[in-house]
């Protein structure tokens, strides 16, 4: 009988301890489901972000639907998110400083904290009642830049809101004007090009005076006769992997069954309009910059996208 018992008892602990073990592995399955599918935020400006500088030409207006920042002669103004990302997609809508906007500069990025950070940017370089706006681009890895690429748009960012958008997986980064590519940035470590992918990173956004550079080089000054300069923001969205709990969230109440950006690449459409915005409305590539590299240009440069 004790034999039986023993016989029993072993068994039972056996098929105890497996199902400890499957329980356990469904556990965690359920978890890093229920992370992956979570909705976390309201999108609403007072939840999402924090007003960092600037005083109180930094705003948060309409119930928490609109942001505004403003720029004179004193200081500029910026705000960033609470939450830092690691991946996914980012969409915001700007309507850029209007008139005489010379030597601002909107800038509108991803960025890790410390020396060593990651950062992937929008500047918008204002110009000349009439001129046109520079859109200017760049990714840093591991605290080294140097990759920029500038644009013209094809409309007039300080009449009506445009959204401007950051797609981030662990194969490519999209850089993305009302929903059309301007540029992308593939993840080609395999031949020794750095890619940020390990450092979660925040959305930074400020209006600031760079009249030293941002337009013509220098060459024309900050018209402050025309402050307060402003810029608008509103309908933030991030479909993105929130840092702090390795959780997908949105904006939106209900997170869509879908998440494209893990896996977005190009399409042969965006591959069409990529090429039409690169062939018309790029003025500035670093890959194309000889002079830049005497002694032979980056490695990424030598690839197609």
């Amino acid at each position: 009988m004790m034999m039986m018992m023993r016989g029993y008892s072993s068994r039972s602990s056996s098929t105890s301890s497996s199902n400890n073990g499957v329980a356990m592995v469904l556990l965690f399955l359920f978890m890093a489901t229920t992370c992956l599918v979570m909705a976390a935020s309201s999108g609403d400006f007072f939840q999402e972000f924090d007003l960092t500088w600037g005083d109180r030409r930094a705003k948060i207006l309409d119930g928490g639907k609109l942001l505004t920042l403003s720029l004179d002669q004193i200081s500029g103004s910026g705000f960033t998110s609470k939450r830092a990302y690691l991946f996914g997609r980012i969409d915001m809508q700007l309507k850029l400083v209007a008139g005489n906007s010379a030597g601002t500069v909107t800038a509108y990025y991803l960025s890790s904290e410390g020396a060593n950070r990651d950062e992937i940017d929008f500047e918008f370089l204002g110009n000349l009642t009439g001129e046109p706006y520079i859109v200017h681009t760049n990714v840093y890895t591991q605290g080294e830049g140097g990759r920029e690429q500038q644009f013209y748009l094809w409309f007039d960012p300080t009449k009506n809101f445009h959204t401007y958008s950051i797609v981030w997986n662990p194969q490519l980064i999209i850089f993305l004007v009302d929903d059309i590519p301007i540029r992308v940035f593939n993840n080609e470590e395999k031949i020794g090009v750095p890619f940020p992918n390990k450092q979660p990173m925040k959305l930074y956004s400020s209006l600031w005076n760079a009249d030293q550079w941002a337009t013509r080089g220098g060459l024309v000054k900050t018209d402050w006769s025309k402050a307060p300069f402003t810029a608008f923001y509103r309908n933030f969205n991030a479909d993105a992997c929130v840092s702090s709990r390795c959780a997908t969230m949105s904006t939106n109440r209900v997170a869509p069954p879908n998440r494209a950006w893990q896996t977005q690449g190009l399409d042969p459409r965006s591959r069409r309009r990529l090429r039409w915005v690169q062939k018309y409305y790029i003025i500035y590539n670093y890959c194309t910059d000889l002079k830049r590299f005497p002694q032979g240009r980056p490695k990424e440069c030598h690839l197609r996208v």
